[in-house]
């Protein structure tokens, strides 16, 4: 098909933007801030409120992280999509599924910062005292995008099991 691209894997990135949306307004609407649900030994529900980025980074900038992630936010967004735009429509479904995670997780997070002024957190991993820091939907689908796209980078054409039976042979 002329022109196609993996832009058509877009529909991924809509598909997290919605989830992690529709979880996020879920807990707002059922969780007091810092009300904490525990579900197994392991993990709760609790509600907290992000100003800053992973692992509440920047969190008490006093303000202008809110704008920062947004705009980093924004241009992560634009270059994987540009990226997305240039893969073929088939043949690299991994990658653009990877690529389509992290745009749809950026988004979540962006539409959180533009309506709140931070991004709410709510999944909460733990053991003893120890706590991981609480995440999201759209937290989530960057780190398995990012993920995914380490993976993709240890798998060239050149590793394939056919390019080295050829290379076996040429030689």
């Amino acid at each position: 098909m002329p022109g196609a691209s993996g832009l058509r894997w877009l529909w991924l990135s809509v598909t997290i933007v919605v989830l992690d949306q529709w979880t996020k307004t879920l807990i707002v609407a059922h969780f007091a801030l810092y009300e904490r649900l525990e579900m197994w030994p392991v993990l709760s529900i609790t509600r907290l409120h992000n100003t800053g980025a992973a692992f509440s980074f920047l969190s008490d900038a006093g303000g202008w992280q809110r704008w920062f992630f947004v705009v980093l936010g924004l241009a992560v967004s634009g270059l994987v999509t540009v990226w997305l735009r240039r893969l073929p429509a088939r043949g690299r479904s991994w990658l653009a599924a990877a690529l389509a995670m992290i745009v749809g997780g950026a988004v979540g997070n962006i539409i959180d910062r533009l309506l709140h002024g931070y991004v709410v957190d709510f999944i909460s991993v733990h053991y003893d005292r120890w706590f991981f820091p609480a995440f999201n939907v759209a937290d989530s689908a960057i780190t398995i995008g990012a993920v995914m796209l380490l993976i993709e980078s240890f798998m060239s054409d050149d590793d394939t099991l056919r390019s080295r039976r050829e290379k076996k042979v040429e030689s």
